[in-house]
C-alpha cells in the first residue's frame, strides 16, 4: 500500500461504492494498535458509503491468507460477495528471528491472494520495532494506516469495476 499520509477525501468520476463488500481481516494480538487501525477504516468506509463491512478476527497476522481465501471460498458465489479484503495486524520486532519469519509468511500469503483472487487484498499490516512506531502510524506522525487502508481498498475497487466492467 502506498502511502502519502493522507486520506482521499472524496472518490471521483461514477464509482459509487454503497453496494460494495469490504471485508476487514485483524489479528487478536496487539488489540489497542488493532482497535485504532480497524477505527480508521470503518471511519473511511462509512464515509464514502460502503454499507456492507464485515469484520472477522484471527489469532495472529499469519492466520491472515488463510481467513481471506476461506471466506473468499464461501462467499464469492453468494449475493454476500466481497470487492475488497483488507488485511490489519501489527507485528512487533521482538529478540528472536520470529519477526521476519511471520512477517515474510504475511507478506508473501497476501501476495498470492492478489495473483489469485479476483478481488484486491490490502495489506494493513504493521511491521515495526516498537509499539511506539506503531502508535506513530495510527493517527501520529506517520498518518494513519487503517484509514490509508480503507482508501487503497475503495481505490481497487473503483480500478476493478472500471478494468473488469463490472457493477457493484
Amino acid at each position: 500500500m502506498a502511502s502519502t499520509g493522507k486520506s482521499t477525501k472524496s472518490i471521483a468520476g461514477t464509482f459509487n461504492p454503497k453496494g460494495a463488500c469490504v471485508v476487514i481481516i485483524r489479528t487478536e494480538w496487539n488489540k489497542d494498535i488493532l482497535d485504532e487501525l480497524e477505527k480508521g477504516c470503518q471511519k473511511i468506509l462509512k464515509k464514502a458509503g460502503v454499507k456492507d463491512v464485515v469484520v472477522l478476527e484471527v489469532p495472529g497476522a499469519v492466520e491472515i491468507p488463510f481467513a481471506i481465501k476461506k471466506y473468499w471460498d464461501n462467499t464469492h458465489k453468494t449475493s454476500h460477495k466481497p470487492h475488497a479484503f483488507i488485511a490489519l495486524g501489527t507485528i512487533i520486532k521482538g529478540d528472536t528471528p520470529h519477526f521476519a519469519y511471520v512477517c515474510n509468511m504475511v507478506s508473501n500469503g497476501i501476495s498470492q491472494l492478489n495473483l489469485l483472487l479476483p478481488v484486491p487484498t490490502i495489506f494493513g499490516v504493521l511491521t515495526v520495532n516498537t509499539k511506539k512506531q506503531a502508535i506513530e502510524r495510527i493517527g501520529g506522525k506517520h498518518g494513519h494506516k487503517g484509514e490509508e487502508a480503507a482508501d487503497a481498498a475503495l481505490k481497487m475497487i473503483q480500478l476493478s469495476t472500471h478494468i473488469y466492467n463490472l457493477s457493484i
